[in-house]
This record gives C-alpha cells, structure tokens and sequence, in this order.
C-alpha cells in the first residue's frame, strides 16, 4: 500500500492520501530510483548541525564559540529570559565576553550583530538539509512506498517543522496570524521568496508534524538522535500551545497523553536530576544525542559553555547560573535546589556536570574530547504542558493531577497544590516550569505562549540586574539579519 504525500494548489499545509493496493498497479513511482545511501547520509548530515558547532555560519578564524547548533540557541533563549543569569563571579569583567550582546539586549534591536545572523543561519540550514532529503525521495508528490523511505520522509519534515518552530519563537514578538514573519522554502531552490504570514507558517508546521505522525508510525529509531513519532507529537503539541487558542488546548493535552501513554519514557528521579544530566539512555529523555570523541566537540561546545567541570568558558570566569531570584523561589527540601551551588555563583554543578567531575576537564595541558550528551527533549515537558493546558481551561483537578506526577518526585509534601486553583494554579505551574527545566531552554517558549515577564532580575546578573521585561518585548526576540535584507529583495521591500 502506498502513501503519498501531496501539496495542494491552495494551501501550503500536505497531507497525506491512501491509495488502494490496486492503485499500486496502475502508478508508476520513481521511489526504485532513490538511493538509500545518499538519503541515509543526507538523514546523518540533518541530525548532526544540531549539535555541529559552526552551523550558524561561522567558520576559519571568524569561527565563533558560541555557534554551538541548536543547544547554543538554548542558551541565548534562557540567558533573554532572565533565568539564566551571566553571573558576575570572579571578576568585574567578563574575560570573553560571549553572550553579553544577548544578555544587554543588544543583539536584539540591532540587525548588524552576529547573533541574529546565527540564528536565522542555523534553523534555515537545518530547513534546507530537510528539503534536500525530501527532494532526494522525490518530492511532496512521490508515491511511498517502503517504510524505509516513510520513515526519511518523517523525519525531514519533522525535522523541518522543528526549525521553522523555532524561528516564529526567535523572530517574532507575539503570535500575530497576520504578521508577515519568515520566507517559506518548502524545496530545494535557493531563489529568494518574501516573508509569509503567521499563519502561513504554523499551517506549514503543523501540517509536516500531522504528516510526520502518520509516517513514522511504526517506526523503530536506532538511537534517540533521531525524530520518531512522539518526538513529532511533542513538537505538534508545541506548536499548537504557540498559537495561544485556548479552543485548542484540548488538543494539546490528547498529544501530550499519547507521548506519556505510549513512549515508555519515565519521569527523571530525584536521583537522576541531580545525576548530570549527561546520559542519553536516562529513561526520562525522549531526544537528545549520544556525543562520543568521535563527534570531536571541545570547549566550544554547550558543555564548554555551561560545565564547571568541563573544559571550558564556565569553568575559566563566564560563569551561568540560575537566577537568584529564581533560585530564592525553590523551597529548601526540594532536591532542584542542590542542583545549583551558591558556593560557586549559583552554577548548575549539581544538574549538568561531566560524570567524571574534574573542575576545567582535568589534567592541566590536556584538552579532552566532550563526551556528556545533549539533551533536547525529556516526558516532564509533557507532564507540565499538559498541567498549563488543562489549567487555561478551567480543569484545576486534572492539571493539579498532572503537575503532581512530576513535584512528587521533587518535594516531600506536595499537599498545597490541593489549594491552589484559577490563577494561582496557573502561576505555580509557570514556576515550577521555570525550575524544573532551567537551562533545557524550554523557558523562553512558556514565557511568551503564557504572555508572562521575565520576573525582576537578580543581583547575580553582570547585566540589567533589578530590571524586567515583558514577553513581546522586542528586545527579547532577534531581527532578520542584515546580510539577509541585503541579499534578499523581497525581504528588502517588506521591511
């Protein structure tokens, strides 16, 4: 039985028909004509610019250190949150000054700096590594016919789906559906294409996702590197939370059940959240990836930036923490608060650390090889979305009941959520979001989904301390880059 995946005339949302087994007879696919290899390599290539360092696009001597792939991006987002404060540490500068544009705001209202070049880079070379896979497979209106070919068709428009997702977060202050925001590229041409709607875009995201769902059905992946069918619902049920309609919230819940119900996946112990965070085969995480000293990462890497005990920029004075205020919020006998060290400037040493626990990576003149993984995606997310969607729509029981499965894990007495209803409910979810995935870069999404501020700054932060910004301002979302309204008149003319 075949599947085809189809592009309408009208609408840039695919979809997916099934066509009888004697439709299988009568259609001639190129699908013989793909070659596994080419694909299987392309697939490789897609998976590896999200942890790849350079994939912003920077390069030689202008290469940067926080180009880091997507985990990079995790850091600007939860550094424009305020949660994660630049700390002042040790000294009363910073000795490399990676990330200060971001945390002054600067980057952000000022099209020229790199890091708004980063971004836009990274995401749309992810969409056109995608692109090229689904072009490699023969296009949205080949016939599929293997499951091999499904599952790489699956994964390149999941795939695609994630990085256009990430960018409406990034590029945009609020979810406007008429808002002109981003250039769609659905195929392998390089020809320049203006801006299309919010609402253009989330159609195209989520019609990847729904496609990808039905693809990847059945799909068995050889590691968690890759996209498989709950990692494409948990994307989905990311984007529809976006979108901020709350006719839809029950939609979201459905999605977020289905990974819980059927990924095998297990809430992180109270052990297991202090444990590193550096294990890929921890139960509780749904994607990451397996670094190895294959994969070649050093001190430009998300570890080099975050680790004390990595050799890196945390360990040598660029030291992030969580923010004081922030960390004043987690009560005493929750076992997050050891997750952080007021010792050494509220660093995350008891949440992310390399296992072998050797302050700067070790023996002086050796630099080795990262080989703590990364992680993108754990089923506590789901377990806290789904609270926050059932709480916007009045089911206080339930949501109490969902952020339950993962406080039971953190605190000892969980009883005052029995309290807590309407508003309040909805606060503390928001809270306990913000601490339970700290530095995952999941924050930044809930702040401007929830229309929340980014909370009075800390004294622990080099900048801004004392000050607070609320989620649609522009300073905490990046500009299309000047070399892209450069290069690119139709943008040029739109702005």
């Amino acid at each position: 039985m075949k599947i085809r995946i189809t592009k309408p005339l009208i609408t840039i949302v695919l979809f997916l028909t099934v066509f009888s087994c004697s439709d299988d007879l009568e259609n001639e696919s190129t699908e013989n004509n793909v070659d596994p290899v080419v694909v299987n390599q392309l697939i490789e290539d897609l998976y590896a610019k999200m942890y790849t360092p350079g994939t912003g696009g920077t390069s030689g001597i202008s290469f940067r250190h926080d180009d880091l792939g997507h985990k990079g991006y995790d850091i600007y987002s939860d550094l424009l949150t305020g949660d994660m404060a630049l700390s002042v540490g040790v000294y009363n500068y910073l000795p490399y000054g990676w990330y200060q544009d971001v945390c002054k705001y600067e980057s952000t209202v000022d099209f020229t700096k790199i890091d708004n070049q980063l971004v836009w880079t990274h995401y749309y070379s992810i969409i056109e590594t995608a692109n090229s896979i689904i072009d490699a497979l023969g296009g949205v209106d080949e016939d599929l016919v293997s499951d091999e070919n499904r599952h790489f068709f699956g994964q390149a428009l999941a795939m695609r789906a994630h990085s256009y997702f990430y960018l409406t977060q990034f590029m945009t202050n609020d979810y406007n559906p008429t808002a002109e925001i981003l250039p769609l590229y659905t195929d392998v041409s390089n020809v320049n294409v203006g801006k299309s709607t919010t609402t253009e875009v989330f159609e195209l995201i989520e019609g990847d996702l729904q496609n990808a769902i039905l693809l990847l059905d059945g799909y068995n992946r050889p590691n968690k590197k890759h996209v498989n069918k709950i990692v494409a619902q948990s994307i989905l049920a990311y984007a529809i939370a976006a979108q901020q309609d709350v006719s839809r919230m029950d939609e979201i819940v459905t999605l977020c059940d289905a990974v819980i119900s059927n990924s095998g996946a297990t809430i992180m112990n109270s052990t297991e959240v202090t444990g590193g965070f550096n294990d890929v085969s921890i139960p509780g995480w749904l994607w990451g990836a397996d670094i190895t000293d294959e994969v070649g990462l050093l001190y430009a890497s998300w570890w080099g930036q975050m680790d004390y005990y990595t050799y890196g920029y945390a360990a040598e004075g660029e030291h992030k923490g969580i923010d004081q205020n922030l960390y004043d919020a987690i009560p005493a006998n929750d076992i997050r608060k050891t997750q952080f060290s007021p010792e050494i400037f509220l660093m995350p040493t008891g949440k992310f650390y390399d296992s072998d626990l050797l302050v700067g990576g070790g023996v002086e003149g050796i630099i080795p090889f990262i080989k703590a993984d990364y992680i993108y995606m754990r089923i506590a997310e789901l377990h806290l979305l789904k609270a926050e969607s059932l709480a916007k729509i009045g089911q206080d029981v339930a949501a109490r009941t969902a952020l339950s499965e993962v406080l039971s894990q953190r605190i000892p007495d969980i009883s005052y959520l029995n309290g807590l209803s309407g508003t309040a409910l909805q606060d503390e979810i928001y809270l306990q979001t913000r601490i339970e995935l700290w530095g995952e870069g999941k924050t930044y999404l809930a702040l401007k989904r929830n229309h929340r501020s980014t909370g009075i700054r800390g004294d622990n932060h080099f900048y801004l301390a004392g000050q607070s910004f609320t989620h649609n301002d522009e300073r905490l979302t990046f500009e299309i880059p000047q070399i892209v309204i450069a290069n690119n008149e139709f943008i040029n003319n739109q702005n």
